[in-house]
């Protein structure tokens, strides 16, 4: 089984630059507290900047903003660490060689106007589960503005409303947020892809016509462990640029454990649904196109590899990374996806073991 017949409606190569992504936020209160590392940052700092949270929860989520802030992922920031944020933990400290993480545990949280371009929307009512259900849609965008700001933030809308008790999250209103690097959803695109006469595939054709596109200066390798369902970016020399938690293969959808190569990266994928690929799939299905959005089945972005049919790519489910698992492709959170299709080119060693 593979994960879809994915071709994207403009698959595009933009490695180097971070598509959709702004500069971290700025605290709107300053700080009385003094940098310091993740187990002696006081008690009392914290229950200042998050009253409406228990001390339990106000420690996970300052750790897992502290993580996501130092690249490494505890994927959705919930305030409840479990497995993702412990791996996380263990990765930073073996690529670090110590749990201090220094200012980066100071001000966990920010306070963030909701814009009227944010309240506006689009959003889409009523997402269906079905896949051909799904493609009667004309676009897959977020569901409500709590849905959007859940992925600006990197956090759970759930977390969102414990932090901001009473908020109906509306235009105007000064809500407290993760203290994370933003994250906006590359806008769909309405171009159609260039056509090729070769017979290759739509990764292959972005290759081809984007081959000079900007890209990171040195050559870096993305290794997937399917025993711990995490993602690393390493440079040349061993060094850790980027760790997250991903979803990898079933017993019916392996892991296509070996050495492969990115072909290309697509932001804003149409999915092509194929059942014939699909284990699981409903006999009187039929082939499917799905509109681009953040609730697309392969999120905001597809990182095409020399597998057939296998990609590295986000999801409209954030919540469930780490903790099930997939039609055989790598899925992280649409942040995270963005993220590491920064750092591949065309022809990055991708290691899946």
């Amino acid at each position: 089984m593979k994960c879809n017949s994915y071709s994207a409606v403009a698959l595009v190569v933009v490695a180097g630059s971070v598509l959709g992504v702004a500069p971290r936020l700025q605290a709107q209160s300053p700080s009385t507290a003094p940098a310091a590392e993740m187990p002696t940052n006081s008690s009392a700092h914290l229950a200042q900047l998050l009253p409406s949270l228990d001390e339990k929860t106000r420690r996970g989520l300052a750790l897992q903003v502290a993580l996501d802030r130092a690249g490494f992922s505890p994927g959705e920031i919930d305030g409840a660490p479990g497995a993702n944020t412990d791996r996380a933990m263990a990765a930073f400290k073996a690529a670090r060689g110590t749990t201090e993480f220094g200012e980066a545990y100071d001000d966990p949280v920010v306070t963030y106007t909701i814009s009227e371009q944010d309240a506006a929307g689009p959003f889409t009512d009523n997402i269906p589960t079905d896949l051909v259900e799904k493609s009667k849609l004309p676009s897959l965008s977020y569901a409500s503005v709590l849905e959007l700001l859940g992925e600006r933030f990197h956090a759970s809308p759930n977390l969102l409303q414990r932090l901001n008790p009473g908020s109906t999250f509306a235009a105007g209103e000064k809500i407290v947020v993760p203290n994370v690097e933003p994250f906006t959803a590359p806008a769909p695109k309405t171009e159609p892809a260039p056509q090729i006469a070769e017979k290759t595939t739509e990764a292959s054709k972005a290759s081809a016509d984007n081959s000079t596109a900007d890209a990171p200066d040195r050559a870096v390798t993305v290794t997937v462990t399917e025993r711990t369902k995490t993602l690393q970016v390493q440079d040349a020399d061993g060094n850790v640029l980027f760790h997250a938690p991903v979803t990898v293969g079933s017993e019916n959808d392996p892991l296509p454990v070996g050495e492969w190569k990115v072909n290309g990266v697509g932001y804003s994928p149409v999915f092509h649904y194929n059942p014939d690929l699909f284990w699981d799939a409903d006999p009187s299905d039929a082939k499917a196109k799905i509109a681009p959005g953040p609730n697309n089945p392969v999120g905001v972005v597809w990182i095409d590899l020399s597998k057939e049919h296998y990609g590295i790519h986000g999801t409209p489910e954030p919540s469930r990374i780490g903790h099930t698992e997939s039609h055989g492709c790598i899925r992280l959170t649409n942040w995270d996806a963005v993220r590491v299709a920064a750092l591949v080119r065309p022809g990055t060693k991708v290691i899946l073991r």
